[in-house]
């Protein structure tokens, strides 16, 4: 048996894909490897903790490779493990997520020394902002805000899943959809040219077929964001309705990034504020709107998507702790 020694392993553990790295001394990627999502709120535990090792055991044949090993003889130590994971926002959650991370680990045979575990976002704040000022608004499978002050103050809001929130997300424009399309079959609510591409992509023909794949085995959290893609499509048709829908989700990430801002007592002062995920990516509407509700709010703010892969926060605080650890 193969038994290495590195410095550093990261882990982005998000909500649509994630993704491990191994480091050297030099900061080199010696291996990488990607898997599927691994929030287990949205897919379950089992499922997260089999593409958690997934992307773990990818990374360790990539070292292998790299390193002209067999796969299956070695055994890695590192000195700091950092996994910055999706779905992390109670003590309940990181018990859950800790054991998920636990049989990863002992799966594809890495010893970590230290073991560093951090909501996703927070990990993506830092290593945007690099330790300055500022605030992340994240808007994709779901939504949440995070922020940090001068002082070293963390704040957030949101976060707290499909089922009670994520306002402004992909699952919250779609399940806004349905709503409206339902609301309008039964003449409670404004005619929508929304059913004609929903009803498409989920094989419905009607209301209770609509009705009938929300409460089926197939329907997932994923599944449902996917359809905030034909609401910005139908807006873009003209349909009042999906502008509505539009118009709410850019609100509500801004009452969620307004919270964070007053908590931090950032209003009057100049800071960042970092625009992530696939609705503020590719929902050009939703995020000008938000864009032109935080210029009124805090003219001084500088805006900007963000430019740094997630991964790129978790190495940096893992750098951080073993510089730490080094004085």
């Amino acid at each position: 048996m193969n038994r290495l020694h590195l410095p550093l392993l990261a882990v982005d553990g998000g909500g649509t894909k994630s993704l491990a790295v191994l480091l050297d001394q030099q900061q080199q990627a010696l291996g990488e490897g990607q898997a599927g999502g691994c929030n287990y709120q949205g897919i379950g535990k089992e499922a997260a903790t089999q593409s958690l090792t997934a992307c773990l055991d990818k990374a360790m044949k990539d070292l292998a490779k790299k390193k002209k090993l067999s796969h299956s003889e070695i055994q890695l130590e590192v000195e700091c493990a950092v996994f910055g994971m999706a779905g992390l926002d109670t003590e309940q959650d990181r018990q859950v997520i800790l054991e998920m991370i636990d049989e990863a680990l002992k799966s594809v045979k890495i010893y970590p020394k230290n073991l560093l575990i951090e909501n996703d976002g927070f990990a993506t704040l830092l290593g945007e902002t690099e330790g300055k000022p500022g605030i992340l608004v994240i808007a994709g499978t779901g939504s949440i805000v995070y922020g940090v002050n001068e002082a070293g103050m963390y704040a957030r809001t949101g976060g707290w899943g499909h089922r009670v929130g994520d306002e402004g997300s992909g699952y919250w424009i779609g399940k806004q959809a349905v709503i409206a399309i339902l609301r309008a079959e039964d003449g409670r609510g404004p005619n929508t040219s929304l059913s004609e591409s929903i009803y498409s992509q989920i094989g419905a023909e009607n209301g209770e077929d609509l009705v009938n794949w929300v409460y089926s085995p197939s329907y997932s959290v994923k599944k449902m964001a996917e359809l905030s893609q034909f609401v910005y499509k139908s807006y873009l048709d003209g349909d009042e309705v999906a502008k509505t829908i539009l118009l709410k989700a850019s609100e509500e990430l801004f009452i969620a990034a307004r919270a964070v801002i007053e908590q931090l007592e950032l209003k009057e002062k100049a800071f960042q504020i970092i625009l992530q995920g696939g609705v503020l990516k590719h929902q050009d509407f939703v995020r000008q709107t938000l864009m032109d509700q935080l210029y009124q709010y805090v003219p001084e703010a500088k805006i900007d998507m963000g430019k740094q892969d997630p991964i790129f926060g978790i190495i940096t605080k893992g750098l951080s702790f073993l510089q730490r650890e080094c004085e």
